[in-house]
């Protein structure tokens, strides 16, 4: 007996691959905006790359294959290695010899650092897990040069174009990576509570003993660490091959089994009287790797602007060739408002990470009004970004239905990957709270703020009632503490408001006014008001 064929495909998406990364208006408006359109040929083409079938299927063999570690050798001698599979090497080579890492401290080139961001946002939409070693390689060298010397000796190798892997003498490879071990198992975020000790030595170097719960990369060719030292809590460059050839007493217990963020290896490390250089005066440990820590933020923000960015375009692809109930679901009214809604947020947080990285390119070049504004603006937009970066991944899993909650689509090891970004360099509270610590300590960033988002004043009166409702918040300072998330939102989304009223897509501003900056805003995607030109919103993509 015959049956007829059931198995017919149609009303199904075709792929999205290839396609540019960097074919995104706002992102090249911002470069150009903030004194990187030099590069911008540059970024083209690494977000062409980013988006090719052959560097997306890199990402997904980098994430369905993670690291492995193998702490001796085959005769029993340890090693403490890290293995990866190949195409991490590929991806990892790709970003290091486009300058992604921490090129722009050795360019004098103004917008160096826009260059470098906006090449982040590209590239990173093909993995995100690689792009830890290379964020940390950038924040290091600020850290670095609290000690001239070793800045001298390290500086120049950080910031080289060759990817050189594996354990060798610092000094005799063509490139370094750098990598953070702050974090130990009974203080987390609280590193002053730390327990490694840091003793001195005749030959100007210190003896490191403890455990480090969460060590980022530890594969890389030397850490920051804390550690306390006679004189406080210090900072120290431990390298994993010492200058004579041995390898330094820096142990990896294990990696860490994680949500997300697959490709890149996490660990905990342990220093059995490992050798480390003093980085900054002794005491001092917080306030040197906090130029570190500021990097990174950075980059938090980029890596949550990306991955929106990524989702944003991965849901409208689909809603654009997939029918239901007799129309494209993008024509329909509801699903467009999604859609909309998510561009928008998209396009928000665009704005803003360029925006930072126009004021670290600035701030690096002595401009203290910018060093003053990045302050403040990179602790509330790294909150907030990042927190909304989770429901946004959701959010545009959810408009592929069924199939985007299977692997294939790539949605899940975006939604995967949403989270980490809140909680690297600082959670939720310890990111808002540290927007009211600089806040209090450190008035001209206040006048930096406002002299920021009062640019726009006039232009919309939405924007302006909220600036109105920041300086309420301000000036009253009872329980603080207590409301630090809400006054962060505010003071994060008037400034991503001021931006998108300023140099932002007029139906991608109007819709962020009348959404984020009302009064009655649930934060739900999909609930923009009615009047909007959600046409024009969704052509952007």
């Amino acid at each position: 007996m015959t049956f007829p064929a059931t198995h017919t495909v149609f009303n199904q998406v075709p792929d999205l691959l290839p396609y540019e990364t960097s074919d995104d208006t706002s992102l090249l408006e911002g470069l150009r905006r903030e004194g990187g359109g030099w590069a911008e040929d540059e970024v083209r083409q690494l977000g062409a790359r980013a988006g090719s079938v052959e560097a997306q299927e890199w990402g997904r063999l980098a994430n369905e294959n993670p690291p492995v570690l193998h702490t001796h050798d085959r005769y029993g001698n340890r090693v403490d290695e890290v293995e990866f599979h190949p195409h991490w090497h590929d991806l990892m080579n790709v970003a290091i010899e486009n300058g992604l890492h921490a090129t722009p401290w050795q360019d004098a080139r103004p917008g160096a650092h826009v260059a470098r961001a906006a090449k982040f946002y590209a590239w990173g939409q093909a993995d995100a897990g690689h792009m830890c070693p290379i964020s940390m390689t950038y924040a290091a060298v600020p850290a670095l040069r609290h000690n001239p010397d070793l800045a001298e000796t390290y500086e120049p190798l950080l910031a080289s174009t060759h990817y050189d892997f594996g354990l060798r003498i610092p000094t005799d490879k063509r490139g370094l990576t750098a990598g953070m071990s702050m974090t130990e198992k009974q203080g987390g975020s609280d590193v002053r509570s730390g327990t490694t000790t840091a003793t001195p030595s005749a030959d100007g170097t210190y003896t490191i003993v403890g455990h480090k719960w969460f060590t980022s990369a530890p594969m890389s060719d030397m850490f920051l660490t804390l550690a306390q030292a006679p004189g406080g809590l210090s900072c120290f460059l431990l390298p994993r091959v010492l200058p004579d050839g041995s390898l330094n007493r820096i142990q990896v217990q294990r990696l860490k089994d994680k949500l997300g963020n697959k490709s890149n290896a996490s660990g905990e490390l342990e220093y059995l009287g490992a050798t480390g250089w003093l980085v900054g005066d002794e005491g001092r440990g917080v306030t040197t790797i906090i130029e570190m820590v500021n990097m990174t933020r950075l980059d938090c923000v980029i890596g949550s602007a990306a991955g929106m960015r990524n989702a944003a375009v991965r849901a409208v692809h689909h809603a654009r060739h997939r029918s239901a109930f007799g129309a494209a679901l993008i024509e329909q009214p509801l699903m467009r408002n999604v859609l909309s809604d998510l561009i928008v947020e998209s396009e928000a947080a665009t704005a803003a990470m360029i925006r930072l990285a126009g004021a670290t390119d600035r701030s690096a070049r002595g401009d203290t009004q910018e060093t003053e504004l990045r302050r403040i603006t990179l602790a509330i937009t790294k909150y907030w970004v990042c927190k909304r970066a989770p429901s946004h991944a959701a959010e545009a899993l959810e408009c592929l239905g069924g199939n985007g909650y299977v692997e294939e689509s790539g949605m899940p090891r975006l939604f995967r990957e949403s989270p980490l970004m809140s909680i690297w360099e600082g959670s939720g509270n310890v990111a808002a709270l540290d927007s009211l610590r600089a806040l209090a300590k450190q008035p001209d960033v206040v006048e930096a703020y406002f002299t920021e988002v009062t640019s726009a004043a006039g232009a919309d009166s939405r924007l302006d009632d909220a600036i109105a409702r920041v300086g309420k918040e301000l000036a009253d300072s009872t329980d603080m503490e207590y409301r630090a998330r809400r006054v962060v939102e505010l003071m994060a989304l008037v400034f991503q408001g001021s931006l998108l009223v300023r140099h932002g897509d007029p139906a991608v501003a109007d819709a962020f006014c009348a959404s984020r900056l009302g009064e009655d805003w649930g934060g739900a995607f999909g609930t923009l008001p009615t009047g909007l030109d959600t046409a024009a919103i969704v052509a952007r993509i």
